[in-house]
């Protein structure tokens, strides 16, 4: 059955197991070190929730945004399993590895601003999701000053995309407070 032939609901499903398997040893940085997989579901949530589930292609690209940046995934496999879509939007979230941290960062914020309007919306839920993990279960060792230069550098990313959605943008908001 190829991606088109699957219904949104069958994909998701698809999408949630890749993912899964994908990160299967992998745990969030913080000291609860929490199943990765986590992150992506309320990344994924975050999506709908703003969608309305009205585009569930930017649902599935939200569930799949760090697969190929943290595992052996590659976009053709994305674009084979799930449609051009859905890989194009997690190529436009997809951090190059390869160049130092500092020029990565950058790089968000310049690409961010010029994105699509699904990868928009993913920025938008990735960085809350990040900062509610920050609020309830920081990394071991990082100092206040460390996550206060993360929520500065994570509203950066969000604020030439916030237009994207209104809501998701007040989800952040709502984030950054608690840090």
């Amino acid at each position: 059955m190829t991606p088109a032939a699957d219904n949104p609901v069958l994909t998701l499903a698809r999408a949630y197991n890749f993912a899964a398997a994908k990160h299967i040893d992998q745990r969030r940085k913080g000291e609860a070190a929490e199943p990765y997989v986590n992150h992506l579901t309320e990344v994924a949530e975050l999506v709908a929730r703003a969608t309305e589930g009205a585009e569930p292609d930017i649902v599935i690209a939200a569930i799949l945004h760090d697969t190929v940046e943290d595992t052996a995934t590659t976009l053709p496999e994305i674009e084979a399993a799930f449609g051009k879509s859905v890989a194009a939007m997690v190529a436009e979230v997809t951090d190059d590895k390869s160049l130092p941290k500092e020029i990565r960062k950058s790089l968000q914020i310049e690409h961010a601003a010029h994105a699509s309007h699904g990868a928009k919306l993913i920025k938008l839920a990735d960085k809350t999701s990040n900062l509610r993990a920050l609020a309830t279960s920081p990394p071991r060792g990082w100092s206040t000053e460390r996550q206060s230069d993360y929520a500065a550098w994570a509203k950066q990313v969000v604020d030439v995309c916030r237009d994207a959605n209104p809501w998701l943008a007040t989800e952040f908001d709502k984030a950054a407070a608690r840090l």
